[in-house]
């Protein structure tokens, strides 16, 4: 089925899983004692600015609490357009990529991702007058989606006699679908619900994606922090952390079971 966006620094990274074990530096992160977070500053409630300019939304929080636990308090997050963020890890300019990440085979040839840790569904949200009412009458239609998001791979499959528009986000998107520029968006179910809320648009379909759990992107061979956040994500799903802000964030939306205390944290389901 999430996440903003300044300029980056350009500086290789430790990532190997034997520079993770360097003295002063157990992560292998790019300066020791801090991680750089690619992120997205438009994906409520994912990832996404506040009005004091700071990251906030559910990853954020879940990202920050799981640091916190592998002692690492500085995490300082970045916006990039989506398409960025997972070169941006791979390259070395981040030490992680937080926005609601589908986890899936092609991405994992490029970068390495935690234990999932987020479900969810994709939604096609269209103006009351498009005559958009389904998945099928996006036939023929202008599709609107972010470049590289779980939502192009899944519309390049399924929807293939549709003409697809990309753009860098989803504020960029939506602003072309009210103008008339596209006929519809394909996006994540919780960050299309702000937008039909906002703009007074609908929902014409909502299509369940869980084969491809969202998860943290590392760098690959980074195998001191993978292993790190992987098991503080868990003992944040075991203690009631994930649930709490899962209720807080996304209100009403079903919560699966994997994410649960006595959960199955290993084979989970999931988002962007």
């Amino acid at each position: 089925m999430l996440t903003a966006f300044t300029a980056v620094l350009g500086l290789v990274a430790c990532g190997s899983g034997a520079q993770g074990n360097t003295a002063g530096n157990p992560y292998g992160l790019i300066t020791p004692g801090q991680l750089r977070v690619a992120s997205l500053g438009d994906a409520k409630p994912y990832t996404f600015t506040a009005s004091d300019g700071q990251f906030t939304g559910f990853d954020v929080e879940l990202f920050r609490d799981v640091a916190k636990r592998v002692n690492v308090t500085d995490v300082v997050f970045t916006g990039q357009d989506f398409s960025a963020i997972l070169p941006g890890v791979a390259n070395g300019r981040f030490d992680a990529g937080v926005a609601a990440i589908g986890i899936t085979e092609a991405r994992k040839k490029t970068v390495d991702f935690s234990t999932g840790y987020l479900a969810g569904y994709l939604t096609v949200i269209t103006t009351k007058n498009s005559g958009v009412t389904s998945a099928d009458a996006l036939a023929g239609r202008r599709l609107g989606v972010v470049q590289g998001s779980l939502q192009e791979a899944y519309a390049v499959k399924n929807f293939p006699k549709t003409d697809l528009v990309r753009f860098p986000d989803n504020n960029a998107a939506v602003s072309a679908l009210t103008r008339g520029s596209v006929d519809a968006h394909f996006l994540d179910y919780e960050a299309a619900k702000s937008y039909v809320t906002q703009f007074g648009l609908v929902s014409a379909a909502d299509i369940p994606s869980f084969d491809a759990p969202a998860g943290f992107a590392l760098k690959k061979g980074n195998t001191a922090l993978k292993s790190a956040l992987d098991k503080a994500l868990i003992a944040a799903m075991e203690d009631g952390t994930w649930k709490k802000l899962y209720e807080k964030w996304f209100p009403g939306s079903p919560m699966p079971k994997q994410y649960l205390p006595g959960g199955d944290h290993t084979g989970v389901p999931a988002a962007n």
